[in-house]
């Protein structure tokens, strides 16, 4: 922006951030070309206290592009909380929402990136926090986190979950396939139901475990019946108690235990949320890690 001190008048200059393709185009626009576009934008932009004076071009960074979708992410975030808190009306921001909205689902496609977002307008976000389940403010904002927290975590460059030292695959396929897409659905969920398939996939990887590293000739359940090819808590319990015998190993069997527990009760919880799907994953990661030390997996 500069003024023109005869005049007393200012005059904006139009700054187009670009990716490097368009930059350089842009940046070898001919004058007739540069003048005509300058013409379209004083057109659009101009007001009465401001007139565009022409367009600069600038090279568009993957940091500024990020920069812009957080924030327009947490603006996003902030309106949702604040009409769900008693303040603005719907009819005079609901336009605004759904502009925004639409920026951050194109920004986010091109990061590859789902918007955890399902409210086309305020509207709809209105009809889920009067639906009975969300009925304080606090409740309200904690669905808010829960919701646009991990997106924006991502976005940051940080992670949910902190990532482990034994974090490689273990090698056995079924049970890396299964922790590959616990992963990714975690990333996407957004809703109860998606959280409870979050934990289902982790009852899927445990029983996967169970059958990778029991045999049936070596390891002899605890109360002597047969462990099926889905009874995770025998197959391991028998597992444990050869591999890592004596009272010393108590916790460990519980852990592995309490951690398959988690997982079935997620599938059932009615009001799952991200901490729970969370905390089913880490648990769940938490014993794969576990057996794949005993089983030698991750040994040098």
């Amino acid at each position: 922006m500069r003024q023109d001190y005869r005049s007393n008048s200012w005059f904006l200059l139009m700054r187009i951030h670009a990716p490097l393709e368009s930059y350089e185009a842009l940046r070898k626009l001919p004058a007739s070309d540069r003048t005509a576009l300058s013409e379209v934008f004083k057109e659009l932009y101009s007001s009465d206290d401001l007139a565009v004076e022409g367009f600069d071009p600038l090279l568009e960074t993957d940091d500024q592009k990020n920069e812009e979708l957080i924030t327009a992410i947490e603006e996003q975030k902030a309106l949702m909380i604040a009409v769900a808190t008693g303040g603005p009306p719907i009819n005079n921001v609901n336009e605004q929402y759904k502009k925004r909205r639409a920026e951050i689902s194109r920004l986010l496609k091109a990061e590859g990136i789902k918007d955890p977002n399902c409210f086309f307008d305020l509207w709809a976000w209105f009809k889920r926090f009067k639906s009975g389940d969300l009925p304080t403010y606090a409740s309200r904002r904690q669905f808010m986190s829960e919701m646009y927290d991990p997106l924006l975590e991502k976005l940051r460059g940080e992670s949910s979950s902190p990532q482990g030292m034994f974090d490689e695959p273990t090698g056995w396929a079924k049970v890396d396939r299964t922790v590959t897409e616990i992963r990714q659905r975690l990333e996407q969920a957004s809703n109860e139901e998606q959280f409870q398939a979050v934990g289902m996939l982790c009852r899927e990887a445990l029983i996967s475990l169970g059958q990778a590293v029991f045999d049936p000739n070596r390891h002899h359940t605890l109360d002597g019946l047969e462990a099926s090819p889905t009874d995770f808590k025998r197959m391991i319990e028998a597992y444990i108690a050869v591999e890592l015998g004596g009272t010393s190993m108590e916790a460990q069997r519980k852990h592995a235990k309490a951690a398959f527990d988690l997982a079935n009760d997620l599938q059932h919880k009615r009001t799952a949320t991200f901490r729970h799907a969370a905390l089913c994953a880490e648990a769940t990661a938490s014993v794969i890690n576990l057996l794949a030390i005993v089983s030698g997996q991750r040994d040098p």
